[in-house]
């Protein structure tokens, strides 16, 4: 998939690893990059063409695909996260907007779409995953379950999207040094080095992209030992569910 040239579309892009794809795409000679954003006035790089995009709304959605219908990639950047437990969280509110935003409002994204990559050559469709779309983390795991979702999503939206041509890449990381995870003391990768890398896999075709060490060793270690990562999580839980009063 050839970035230069291309017209992309990146939802989320008015902060954090939005903004970062939409600035990477542009360094990397992307003709016209639409940034989504619900407040658009958020936006503030001069180089982008500006969109009101609320991925939950169905109005939003259908008129991007009208004002977008020159985009070759897709990138599913926009996402929720409010660290619910399942069974622990007092409402079940929260776990049903990060479904709402992170599988429905991309699933939206990627039907209203899918059409126009076919008739603009294929192109390429970016959803961004996580290292829990893998495994619920017990202190987050609402949106570990959306992010689930969003995984089978990808694996659903590649298999019925190769026949036209479009590459559907699945992107996976741990902690980004964004305003999602500002809060969290723990080892974060860059989002210009996540979109770096992103951009590297379209051009080499690449359909996964694993960002991080921690990603890539979670990964490897739920081929061979499933249960060790399962007895870590129980750990997880077990030391710091006593300290935040959390029990079901």
């Amino acid at each position: 998939m050839e970035v230069q040239g291309s017209t992309a579309l990146v939802t989320g892009a008015n902060r954090g690893l939005g903004k970062a794809f939409a600035q990477a795409l542009l360094a990397a000679g992307a003709r016209k990059v639409y940034a989504g954003a619900r407040n658009p006035e958020s936006l503030s790089h001069p180089a982008f063409s500006a969109l009101k995009l609320d991925i939950t709304n169905p109005e939003d959605v259908k008129k991007a695909a009208e004002l977008c219908s020159d985009v070759s990639i897709l990138i599913n950047n926009a996402g929720v996260t409010y660290g619910n437990q399942v069974l622990a969280s007092p409402s079940m509110e929260p776990g049903r907007q990060e479904m709402e935003v992170n599988y429905f409002g991309t699933l939206a994204m990627c039907r209203a779409f899918a059409p126009l990559l076919r008739r603009n050559g294929g192109g390429a469709l970016v959803i961004m995953n996580s290292i829990v779309s893998l495994y619920p983390h017990p202190m987050n795991s609402t949106y570990g379950i959306s992010r689930a979702a969003t995984m089978a999503l990808t694996n659903a939206a590649r298999i019925e999207l190769r026949a036209q041509g479009t590459l559907v890449v699945g992107v996976y990381a741990s902690l980004i040094d964004t305003d999602m995870a500002k809060d969290l003391p723990l080892p974060k990768i860059s989002p210009e080095e996540v979109a770096a890398q992103v951009l590297e896999a379209l051009k080499k075709n690449q359909e996964e992209v694993n960002t991080d060490e921690e990603t890539r060793t979670r990964r490897g270690l739920l081929r061979t030992d499933p249960q060790a990562v399962e007895r870590y999580m129980q750990q997880q839980w077990d030391t710091y569910s006593p300290m935040l009063g959390l029990q079901p």
